[in-house]
């Protein structure tokens, strides 16, 4: 790899997690060139901004769930919501900001982004959705299916959400054992 893609590279990762950990108004240009161990002015010759780099993490996140979604279903079959609700709301998941979802901890950063950004996160959001709904069985036609699918990931972005606001005791414990049950239950499945 090149000095220049590594470069890129670092800066991309470095994006994400603060992005993630401290959000969009919580970091600056200098902080992610930092933590990249690279100038500002090398993260400004590959990223141009830093709603050039939210976007590209943003992406890189989002992009992260439509590879790691086939992979559960190859991994636990039939039962891959229950894995993936599992390690969704898990207590490894909830504490990480810097390393979590990019669907929990960028969203509410999107709704105050630009158009174009919003734009890129809808479709993402729906290739995401088409992938949870291609194998949900139950529902008759495919935009019933998307529905399904829309309740089952809502339910758990939310529950991470409240599971993490409220920190990490018992509050936490019952939100994220809840927010599973009631995403299983929006796709048919039991949360035994």
């Amino acid at each position: 790899m090149k000095k220049s893609e590594s470069t890129k590279m670092k800066l991309l990762e470095a994006s994400g997690r603060a992005f993630r950990k401290e959000g969009y108004s919580g970091i600056g240009v200098d902080s992610i060139a930092k933590d990249a161990s690279v100038t500002s002015g090398a993260f400004y010759a590959h990223l141009k901004s830093k709603n050039d780099a939210f976007r590209a993490a943003l992406v890189a996140g989002l992009e992260d769930v439509l590879a790691a979604l086939p992979e559960y279903r190859k991994k636990h079959g039939a039962q891959w919501p229950a894995a993936f609700a599992d390690y969704y709301l898990g207590k490894g998941h909830r504490i990480d900001l810097e390393g979590g979802c990019a669907m929990t901890s960028l969203t509410p950063d999107v709704i105050r982004a630009d158009p174009a950004v919003q734009t890129e996160y809808a479709e993402l959001m729906s290739r995401i959705i088409k992938k949870i709904a291609d194998h949900l069985p139950q529902a008759e036609s495919a935009a019933e299916r998307e529905a399904i699918a829309w309740a089952f990931l809502s339910t758990l972005i939310g529950g991470l959400t409240l599971s993490r606001a409220v920190g990490s005791g018992p509050a936490a414990d019952q939100i994220a054992r809840s927010s599973k049950a009631a995403a299983l239950d929006a796709i048919g499945y039991s949360a035994g």
